[in-house]
């Protein structure tokens, strides 16, 4: 960490120890900045612990991705075992994404207040536990119910695996590649759900399925309770709020907007039934309330104001929303079009889906270097351009297509997609704000994904029941140009966020500390020299 000049006496470096230590150790100028960020963070006591928690943090989005993916896969068998009516099916597929969504704002604020321990480490208990009972659900309102509170853990490791990354590693190489592997495993999980799913379908039971994701999370949660580091007592310190008001009102609003949006292609009558009616209209009157208590009345908001008083922080939340639910709508129409249009097995339809796995594996171990090395903007970009081509192959494929001509590269072009915004937004996030709001990050980000998922499959389905008529193969084709067209706008919206790269840099926190002692600093020397003058 020491400059290259070593001929200094004692005395000078016995002084530059001791600033050090102090909190302007940041400005000395024997700390190398970029070395920092190529180092294991000192709360890991050897490289065993920091892979210990690098392998429990990946596997934490791994996980929620396996039990979103693989599910719609072992639905059909599900759906006749259990006995679900076909106005029912999609409650068990969407009930989680639906709770996830809903709690995440509020659980990323408590990881905030009780730090990511204790938070991280509950929700893969809640996780484990819920996918065992999903396994011997005796009927289909049990597994509804079992789905939900799935939900509730990965609505507390999504979050908080972001959030111990993000205020673990400090800005630098390092940090990119820990979360390079970890958005592209979540590509590795929904390949990994898919194919469990498949193979549980055609080999096993339905329930298999759910018994081997909980025994993958027994073992993840083993690694977590021993190699998390403990930060409750710091997150006490700093003495922050719940805001209640607001999660009463955020979360019962958007579990009734998600609902409206995820159901309004079963009612009988759309988006004009009752009950869709009522659901919506009552949870944007919710929504509006947590709004107007979250920017007026409360004191610790749930997402404080000075999130969104980052540069572009907005525009990078509405391109999540956006690319993220597109993304939602390929993973979901690309396997039934496949299935059901191309009349491929559940096994095939997972193994086309390979690409997957194989360019993700590629892309973590390569994704951070490019991201250290490449500015953002111009990843931002190609991957908003990947994700187009993803979903304008399937617009455009023919009947009886080539699988390496359209399949294959689209797999590849949504790996691509899903990777760099995941990895780049990440870093964005996290770098940008400060120790005490990494939960919210994380909240925020997984947010993005699930609401952005929930209101774009909707705006799917109703292209797909507007062009019904036309023929299934059409239809699923009428979502995917819904996809090329929302996905070109945030195209357009990701070129004009110039983000810079993610080198080596001061955290957040640091630099708030830098400026406030430059700031008190400025002011001493203004009084000196006041003092001074008076004094001639």
């Amino acid at each position: 960490m020491m400059s290259q000049s070593k001929t200094k006496d004692s005395e000078s470096t016995a002084d530059s120890s001791t600033d050090r230590e102090g909190p302007n150790a940041f400005q000395s100028p024997e700390i190398d900045i970029e070395k920092l960020g190529r180092s294991r963070p000192p709360v890991f006591k050897s490289a065993l612990a920091e892979y210990a928690f690098c392998f429990s943090a990946v596997m934490s989005i791994a996980m929620s991705a396996y039990f979103i993916s693989g599910f719609h896969t072992v639905l059909p068998e599900l759906s006749t075992a259990l006995s679900i009516p076909d106005g029912l099916r999609t409650w068990p597929s969407s009930v989680l994404s639906l709770v996830a969504g809903s709690f995440l704002l509020s659980i990323g604020r408590m990881a905030d207040i009780y730090g990511g321990y204790l938070i991280y480490n509950a929700g893969f208990v809640f996780l484990t536990v819920f996918s065992v009972a999903c396994g011997f659900s005796p009927n289909y309102w049990c597994l509804i119910a079992f789905r939900g509170l799935q939900g509730l853990g990965a609505a507390a490791i999504l979050p908080g695996g972001i959030m111990l990354i993000g205020k673990i590693y400090r800005p630098g190489l390092r940090k990119n590649i820990v979360f390079g592997v970890y958005g592209s495993t979540a590509v590795l999980g929904l390949f990994l759900g898919i194919m469990m799913g498949g193979m549980s379908g055609e080999f096993l039971s339905w329930r298999a399925y759910f018994w081997i994701g909980a025994g993958v999370c027994v073992i993840s949660s083993i690694f977590s309770l021993v190699s998390i580091p403990r930060d409750y007592a710091e997150a006490r310190s700093r003495k922050i709020a719940m805001d209640w008001l607001g999660s009463f009102t955020i979360v019962p609003g958007l579990c009734l907007i998600v609902y409206a949006f995820t159901d309004a292609s079963n009612a009988s009558r759309g988006w004009l039934s009752p009950q869709i009616l009522v659901t919506l209209i009552l949870g944007l009157f919710l929504l509006a309330a947590g709004v107007y208590i979250e920017g007026w009345v409360a004191t610790s908001p749930l997402v404080p104001g000075e999130v969104f008083k980052v540069k572009y922080m907005k525009r990078m939340m509405f391109c999540l929303f956006v690319d993220y639910g597109i993304f939602g709508l390929y993973l979901f129409y690309s396997n039934f079009y496949i299935e059901i249009v191309l009349g491929k097995s559940p096994l095939t339809t997972a193994i086309w889906f390979l690409p997957w796995a194989v360019s993700g594996t590629i892309l973590a171990c390569t994704g951070g270097l490019l991201l250290h090395c490449i500015p953002g903007r111009y990843l931002l970009i190609l991957s908003g351009i990947a994700k187009i081509v993803a979903v304008l192959l399937f617009a455009i494929m023919p009947d009886n297509p080539s699988y390496w001509a359209f399949v294959f590269p689209a797999m590849l072009a949504e790996t691509l997609f899903s990777d760099i915004i995941y990895t780049v937004t990440n870093v964005f996030i996290t770098t940008s704000l400060p120790g005490r709001l990494q939960g919210v990050a994380g909240a925020l980000i997984n947010c993005a994904l699930y609401v952005g998922c929930a209101f774009f499959l909707a705006l799917a389905d109703m292209a797909v029941n507007a062009t019904a008529h036309m023929g299934e193969k059409a239809s699923f084709k009428a979502a995917f140009w819904v996809g090329v067209a929302m996905s070109s706008i945030a195209l357009v919206v990701l070129c004009t966020m110039d983000i810079g790269s993610a080198k080596s840099d001061l955290t957040a926190d640091e630099k708030m500390m830098r400026e406030s002692t430059t700031g008190l600093a400025s002011h001493g020397k203004q009084e000196q020299q006041s003092e001074n003058g008076d004094t001639v």
